[in-house]
């Protein structure tokens, strides 16, 4: 007998629990029987089809008027190839059932009897299986549907002219849906792209990808908690507190973000806020954490304390422990270092501590500390640039101060000392280079006289005094410049030529050998540091 193929449920697309349950329905409202034909052409048997309401008529056989007729099953093609080899093998003896509309109507509940009949089969082997539809078979149980391992597409139904269809957030086969991996306009996706930058180093490009996670949802606290740590590492300390400071306000209870921000409070030298904030970290915050910003609030309070008494030493040393504290990236502690330097007569020094201080933004720094603490660090950055012979830098960051805080009468001060002693340098020079030597001396003076330590007037004024043959005092000023920044060259080099002049020749060459490792291949250097052992070894055999 020719049996039905089964259509297996790796070939059918959709949910196969649906299915069965709208064919059942339909099954229940078929308002015809359905009877099994032998395959060998017997007729059908039905009983009699009872007069409907409104007929009329008798004997054995209806009205021939509008017969109707018997509807055929819809047979697949793999039914067909599967009757038709069932037939040929197993021969006339096995039959293969059909089902078709019966001209008369059973009981209801034969009906719903033949109607689940019809839907449960066997195979050959005894192999149970059901239809969900009139021609399609489901293996095992209704509605049972194969399993796919999770994100791999080998195991995917293999359906015949199945289109695989990607959109922008899924794939889509069929009817079923996958999420996509790397989809580039999702903020999370594009903030693990960030995360994956930043573990390789790569900040500029992790902070542009947690920028663009932040365009598309700006309500997630977590892009800008990471955004800040971005800002971290390319050492933009002040830019990175407010951002954290947004993650707060998105959710306040992110302990993450409060972590993050006692830190970075720590780093510039705030001790109060890094105090709260490590409270409100809960536990990602330890007893150590609070006892180490604490020690920074008292190292701090000392640093006041010896600055107002003028104790350069111990505003020295109170720096160095706060450095030591975590406060490593602190611009004002930074110029309390380099003012304590100044005040030790330590100009180089004092420029280098700047030098090396975190860069910073003026506006940004005035909105987080205020105008009077950004005043004061710019004064201070003023005075070691003038000390140094950045007379330019001085007046830059002088002005500035001015315009965060114009009614400080020490800004005000400092502002006119750095006029003064900057307008005493050009008019000075320009004498100088219209061999106007005495004017030149008494121009430098004047700008002396504001600022009595400045290396750049004294190494000028000595050059002067040269000039006119005062060997002397030229040596005494140049002195007085070196003392202040020992490796300034143009004061050394006029040094050894003041002591050639006054016939020292071992003082003039220990200045020269200095500035030839200074300034390699200065073939005047060596001309006059071969001078200088000329003379000093006919000295010697003179003296011999």
């Amino acid at each position: 007998m020719a049996e039905t193929a089964k259509y297996a449920m790796e070939n059918e697309i959709g949910c196969g629990f649906m299915g069965s349950l709208f064919h059942l329905k339909g099954l229940l409202l078929r308002p015809k029987n359905t009877v099994m034909l032998e395959a060998g052409g017997g007729s059908p048997h039905s009983k009699k089809r009872q007069p409907l309401a409104g007929e009329n008529f008798s004997g054995q056989n209806p009205p021939e008027k509008n017969p109707i007729p018997a509807r055929r099953p819809r047979v697949s093609d793999a039914a067909r190839k599967s009757s038709s080899s069932s037939s040929n093998n197993s021969g006339s003896n096995k039959s293969s059932q059909l089902a078709v509309p019966s001209l008369t109507k059973p009981p209801a509940n034969e009906e719903l009897s033949l109607a689940l009949s019809d839907q449960a089969k066997f195979d050959p082997n005894g192999a149970h299986y059901r239809a969900s539809t009139g021609n399609v078979m489901l293996l095992g149980h209704l509605g049972y549907i194969k399993q796919l391992k999770k994100d791999s597409t080998s195991d995917l139904p293999k359906v015949n002219n199945a289109k695989k269809v990607e959109t922008g957030q899924h794939q889509l086969l069929g009817n079923i849906v996958r999420n996509s991996p790397r989809d580039k306009s999702n903020p999370d996706v594009i903030k693990s792209l960030g995360n994956e930058k930043y573990k390789q180093g790569k900040y500029e490009e992790a902070l542009a990808l947690y920028n663009q996670s932040i365009s598309v949802d700006p309500t997630k606290a977590c892009y800008y908690s990471n955004k800040s740590a971005a800002l971290v590492e390319l050492g933009r300390f002040v830019e990175a507190v407010f951002v954290c400071r947004e993650a707060i306000r998105i959710d306040s209870s992110y302990l993450n973000a409060h972590f993050r921000l006692a830190k970075l409070y720590l780093r510039l030298g705030e001790a109060e806020e890094a105090i709260n904030h490590y409270k409100c970290s809960g536990r990602k915050s330890g007893p150590e954490n609070i006892l180490r910003a604490q020690d920074l609030k008292n190292c701090l309070d000392k640093c006041i304390e010896a600055r107002n008494l003028g104790d350069w030493k111990k505003l020295l040393n109170e720096t160095s422990i706060a450095f030591s504290l975590g406060s490593d990236s602190a611009p004002q502690i930074y110029a309390t270092k380099a003012e304590a330097l100044m005040g030790l007569r330590l100009h180089e020094e004092a420029y280098k501590v700047i030098q090396n201080a975190p860069i910073f933004t003026t506006e940004l720094y005035a909105e987080l500390f205020g105008s009077s603490v950004t005043a004061g660090l710019l004064q201070v950055h003023a005075l070691v640039y003038m000390a140094n012979g950045r007379f330019e830098d001085a007046a830059g960051a002088v002005e500035q101060a001015l315009k965060l805080d114009n009614c400080s009468n020490s800004i005000k001060s400092t502002a006119e000392r750095v006029r003064c002693v900057g307008s005493a340098r050009i008019n000075g020079n320009r004498l100088f280079k219209g061999s106007r030597f005495s004017e030149a001396l008494v121009s430098y003076n004047k700008g002396l006289e504001k600022d009595p330590h400045n290396s750049v007037l004294l190494c000028n004024r000595g050059a002067c005094r040269y000039k006119l043959g005062q060997y002397e005092k030229a040596v005494e000023d140049c002195t007085a410049a070196l003392i202040l920044r020992p490796s300034y060259s143009k004061a050394r080099l006029r040094r050894a030529n003041s002591n050639a002049q006054l016939e020292k020749w071992g003082a003039a060459i220990q200045d020269y050998e200095m500035v030839m490792q200074e300034i390699p291949g200065d073939e005047d250097v060596s001309a006059a540091f071969s001078e200088a052992k000329i003379q000093l070894n006919k000295m010697h055999n003179t003296s011999g």
